[in-house]
């Protein structure tokens, strides 16, 4: 009997321990992953800029009188040669007059002088008239003649002066703020008027600090050196300049020497007075395997990253880094184009956990160049940091 009870025992363990659910597998922890890339990586100096115009030109009355006219609007662009203000000019034109006329007489008078000169001087070989008298009349011929010449200056002036009424654009440009209305009496020489800055081409100054100028140095002797520039609100101008202007000295109180690029500015994207970034690109590194800088992660062994592979899993890989492109950080060892890394959602990860991978959204918005290549999202970058001033 006792035999029975235990029999009855041992199988209804038996049964209970069959009915318990199997162990259940941890879910594949979500997330986002993007591909290993090859890119063209730029080595870049950057500096902080501003722009500044090639010409700046302070338009001043040289005459002065009653502004008659004002022949453009605050703001436009103006060519060289255009007309921009109108001066009364009938002050000027009766002085050009009456220095027309007083040529007139003084020539009348001259020629007369001339003429007794040219008498006295045959008188005074037939001993008619004293060598003195025909002296005297020699000197009376070239004051006159003198008095002619400072005629046509005066004439020569009074002819500018009426030129002068009419204000022309001296550059290309685009006009500031008018200083002055029509109706004002204006003053010769007074303060300008108006400010005329040329904005195609335009410049952009920035410093180069003394480590980074040797570097400088060597590129711009081997050609045109490639600048550019990002401005306040980290718009990316499309436009590439040229360095065009190395300072021929060290300023000891910054240590850094004065640099100019020029841009053609044919978009009008930069303006003077604005703060930029500017980046200076040295050389381009072809080929060079890089991540998004996110999927980097720094631990007591140094830098790794989260590789995803064919079976769903994430492996932890050891990876030596290069430099910041950008969005991007190179890669120097450790990973190949193609490869699948973590770039959201590494904190839940453990090594060798089942995941559930889905590409990183990819920004369209915005197209960025680096090295020449135009990378969209997570692969744009506006270059490496090899210095800053």
């Amino acid at each position: 009997m006792m035999r029975a009870h235990v029999a009855l025992a041992l199988v209804a363990g038996v049964v209970a321990a069959c009915s318990k659910p199997p162990a259940q597998q941890s879910p594949p922890v979500p997330v986002q992953v993007a591909a290993v890339s090859r890119v063209s990586a730029p080595l870049t100096i950057e500096a902080n800029g501003v722009v500044e115009p090639l010409h700046t030109v302070s338009i001043a009355a040289q005459v002065g009188g009653n502004l008659e006219a004002v022949e453009f609007n605050e703001g436009d662009d103006v060519r060289a040669g255009q007309v921009l203000f109108k001066i009364d000019p009938r002050p000027f034109e009766a002085a050009l007059r009456q220095a027309e006329a007083t040529l007139a007489r003084d020539t009348a008078q001259a020629q007369n002088a001339a003429r007794e000169a040219e008498r006295y001087k045959a008188l005074v070989e037939k001993d008619y008239v004293t060598r003195s008298q025909a002296d005297q009349a020699a000197a009376a011929a070239a004051a006159s003649q003198a008095t002619v010449q400072s005629d046509r200056a005066a004439v020569d002036n009074a002819r500018v002066n009426l030129g002068y009424t009419t204000i022309r654009s001296p550059i290309d440009g685009r006009t500031g703020r008018l200083l002055v209305k029509a109706g004002n009496l204006l003053r010769a020489n007074s303060d300008p008027i108006v400010v005329i800055n040329q904005l195609r081409p335009i410049l952009v100054r920035f410093p180069v600090v003394q480590k980074d100028f040797p570097a400088i140095q060597r590129r711009d002797a081997r050609g045109p050196v490639p600048v550019r520039v990002v401005t306040a609100d980290s718009g990316r101008v499309a436009e590439a300049g040229t360095l065009a202007f190395l300072d021929n000295s060290v300023d000891s109180l910054t240590g850094t020497v004065t640099a100019k690029a020029r841009f053609q500015n044919q978009s009008n994207a930069l303006w003077p007075g604005e703060y930029v970034r500017v980046s200076v690109e040295l050389q381009v590194e072809p080929n060079v395997v890089a991540v998004p800088t996110r999927a980097v992660l720094a631990g007591q062994q140094g830098n790794y990253v989260f590789v995803v592979g064919n079976d769903k899993r994430a492996i932890v890989r050891q990876v030596s880094v290069g430099r910041a492109v950008g969005d991007l950080t190179t890669v120097d060892k450790g990973l190949e184009a193609g490869e699948q890394v973590v770039v959201d959602g590494q904190s839940r990860l453990t090594p060798n956990a089942r995941v559930d991978a889905k590409p990183a959204p990819v920004n369209a918005g915005r197209t960025t160049q680096v090295g020449g290549d135009s990378l969209n999202g997570a692969q744009a970058g506006s270059g490496v940091k090899a210095g800053t001033g």
